[in-house]
């Protein structure tokens, strides 16, 4: 399989282009020669096949050739408004959760939040996780990177999410919750969900309360309790099996 790079440029048939520092020094570290192939994608959907044309010791040049309009998308559009998780959890859950199909992460200041960012740090740390994102698409073969926003309260994400009257709205959480398949008629006419994730220690009452203040719909995930790092990768895996949503997979849909 060819290696698989993002690049966030416009990319079109029969174009030579050089490759980006950070794509160029993959490149090389996998020791690709002149002749050989590499996978190209913009997150604008599909992907393009190129021929490494010449490479120097810091450059990498290639001819754009073929574009295959492969989509591996969920069937529905996944916001995970995700609760940060203290040390490098959420660099881990970010790319997992990339890799099970997410489409847009908004990390989250919250009552019990043990991570508190802010200011410089926090845009430093929001560029971090979108490169872990990148990463995950490129190693996964996915075709569209996952936005993550910037640090915000959950006062200020709920705000928005109320304003998104389109998408369907899911409160992961153990207090009067119900099973996820029985939301699937609602999440599938939606097209588009929103789904909040505590931090270590969940929401507190107010803040499960002021979420179901804007209609969202409290989940139950199963009787086990799940970290808060486990718990929205279940919501993930499970509808890109199509197991939340009553829908055939992608990839085993009829053409």
């Amino acid at each position: 399989m060819p290696a698989r790079l993002y690049l966030d440029a416009p990319l079109s048939a029969d174009t030579e282009l050089a490759l980006p520092a950070g794509a160029a020094r993959h490149v090389q570290v996998l020791r690709l020669q002149p002749g050989e192939g590499v996978t190209l994608f913009n997150g604008q959907g599909g992907e393009w096949q190129a021929e490494i044309l010449r490479m120097g010791r810091q450059s990498v040049e290639v001819r754009v050739t073929a574009h295959d309009p492969v989509e591996r998308e969920l069937p529905v559009a996944v916001t995970l408004v995700a609760g940060m998780p203290a040390n490098d959890r959420f660099d881990w859950l970010i790319e997992k959760a990339t890799e099970l199909g997410v489409a847009a992460i908004e990390p989250v200041v919250c009552e019990r939040s043990v991570l508190r960012l802010s200011g410089e740090r926090a845009e430093r740390k929001r560029e971090h996780w979108q490169a872990v994102a990148i990463a995950a698409a490129e190693q996964s073969g996915r075709t569209r990177v996952p936005v993550i926003a910037p640090v915000r309260t959950l006062v200020q994400a709920v705000a928005q999410g109320a304003a998104d009257l389109g998408s369907a709205h899911w409160l992961l959480s153990l207090a009067d919750a119900v099973p996820m398949a029985r939301l699937a008629a609602q999440g599938a006419a939606a097209g588009r969900v929103r789904v909040y994730s505590g931090p270590e220690g969940g929401f507190s009452a107010a803040e499960e309360g002021l979420v179901r203040g804007i209609g969202a719909h409290a989940v139950s995930l199963g009787q086990r309790v799940l970290r808060s790092e486990t718990a929205p990768l279940a919501v993930l895996a499970a509808l890109g099996l199509g197991l939340g949503l009553g829908v055939t997979p992608p990839s085993d849909r009829a053409s």
